[in-house]
């Protein structure tokens, strides 16, 4: 029942975070933009495990400390600049487009790819040390992939990996998308940036790279315009991920086809 009640929690919260998101990409401002409390309260429904608050401006943990939704600095500098220093207003600008067909992004259209290190920190761990003491080995068409266990993650991924087995013998063509995996947890920043990757957190999965797109595989500079969309990923595969909770990296302008994480807050179905 509990798991029934979170999965409903969640489901709502991308309801309200779709509807309160009219914005684009990080550089356009949104047409109506929602206040602090009520993406301080869409990030308390997605991560229901963490006995969050929400208040006026903030996300508030059980030990009273606060993340602040709106960060000085947070919207100031170049999109590499609000990249590497993202708050949650930032995190959430850009509503994610779950089950939706898939297509080339707009220039800029990163949904999900913007993340608050502070608040990731707090929720999985500040450190290599501290995430391992949360990770599960999760079995992944044979592989033993290791996946945080906080807010469910692992069992997502799990439910993922139950889903697309039970669609491969209609679709034989996808175990070579899904095997083998190029890895989960490995404590690090994004290449060529200060910004931890999803990785570090125990909350992403890389798919084989043999199919993948990649944008600075293909020598483009971040924030450049013109990068031309590539992408070999049946709908089918990522939609089953979205249903779950993740995110996709191929919804992005800076595409990462291999790449999917879970972000309860952005990527649920409708």
């Amino acid at each position: 029942m509990d798991q029934l009640l979170h999965a409903l929690k969640a489901a709502r919260c991308a309801r309200v975070v779709r509807l309160l998101l009219l914005g684009g990409s990080l550089g356009v401002a949104a047409p109506t933009a929602p206040t602090d409390a009520q993406l301080a309260e869409a990030v308390v429904r997605a991560y229901p495990d963490a006995q969050l608050r929400a208040d006026a401006d903030a996300v508030v943990w059980p030990d009273g400390t606060r993340t602040p939704v709106t960060r000085a600095g947070a919207t100031s500098g170049s999109y590499t600049d609000r990249l590497n220093h993202a708050d949650l207003r930032a995190q959430l600008r850009t509503p994610y487009p779950a089950c939706a067909p898939l297509r080339p992004p707009a220039y800029l259209e990163d949904p999900g790819r913007a993340r608050d290190d502070a608040f990731f920190r707090r929720l999985y761990g500040s450190s290599s040390a501290q995430v391992s003491a949360h990770l599960r080995a999760v079995n992944w068409f044979g592989q033993r992939l290791a996946f945080t266990t906080v807010n469910g993650a692992d069992r997502a991924l799990e439910a993922v990996a139950r889903d697309l087995a039970a669609q491969l013998p209609q679709h034989p063509d996808w175990r070579a998308f899904l095997t083998p995996s190029a890895g989960t947890f490995l404590w690090r920043t994004v290449a060529g940036t200060p910004r931890l990757s999803a990785h570090s957190y125990g909350i992403a999965i890389d798919l084989n790279t043999r199919m993948s797109a990649y944008w600075q595989w293909d020598g483009h500079r971040e924030g450049a315009r013109g990068i031309p969309y590539r992408n070999r990923f049946p709908a089918g595969i990522v939609h089953t991920f979205e249903r779950h909770g993740f995110v996709w990296g191929g919804r992005w302008y800076h595409y990462d086809t291999m790449h999917f994480e879970y972000r309860p807050e952005l990527a649920r179905c409708p």
